[in-house]
């Protein structure tokens, strides 16, 4: 199987999707305050879930590993291609912030490339010096559940 866009990470780690590496690589420039700036500036790009689109998708999957309450829902082009939506109240900056940024990092992505990025792809980024464990436990169920919603579109 042959899988586009992949850059490698750490040959332990596995691969991940081009986008997504140069997300965690434009994270991991930044230092402190710097990466809180540019989940924020992800946050503004990710705008509420349209009720027509919410209707489209049928119901969302809450990531119920998170104290926010975060719903994700996924479509898949004839091609495969996949496209993730999240539903997240505006309260919740940097949750938004992230999701957007995964949203963003995966967009367009076949499943097999959405279950090879490593649950800890995050860690480059910086984000345990700004960011509490908790959220960072929350980040890895955000992917988990992305993941499981990508496991859907994988042929028979």
């Amino acid at each position: 199987m042959e899988l586009s866009g992949l850059e490698q990470m750490n040959p332990s780690d596995g691969f991940m999707p081009a986008k997504l590496a140069e997300i965690v690589a434009n994270f991991g420039e930044c230092e402190g305050s710097e990466k809180i700036e540019l989940l924020l500036q992800y946050t503004e790009g990710m705008p509420p879930l349209p009720a027509a689109l919410r209707e489209r998708l049928g119901p969302l999957e809450q990531v119920h590993e998170c104290v926010t309450p975060i719903f994700v829902g996924v479509e898949a082009s004839a091609a495969r291609h996949l496209t993730f939506y999240f539903d997240i109240p505006l309260e919740s900056p940097t949750v938004r912030g992230f999701a957007a940024l995964m949203a963003e990092g995966l967009e367009g992505c076949l499943p097999e490339e959405v279950l090879q990025v490593p649950g800890d792809f995050f860690g480059p980024m910086g984000l345990q010096a700004v960011l509490t464990p908790q959220r960072l436990n929350g980040i890895s169920a955000i992917l988990r559940h992305m993941q499981q919603q990508a496991r859907k579109f994988l042929p028979a």
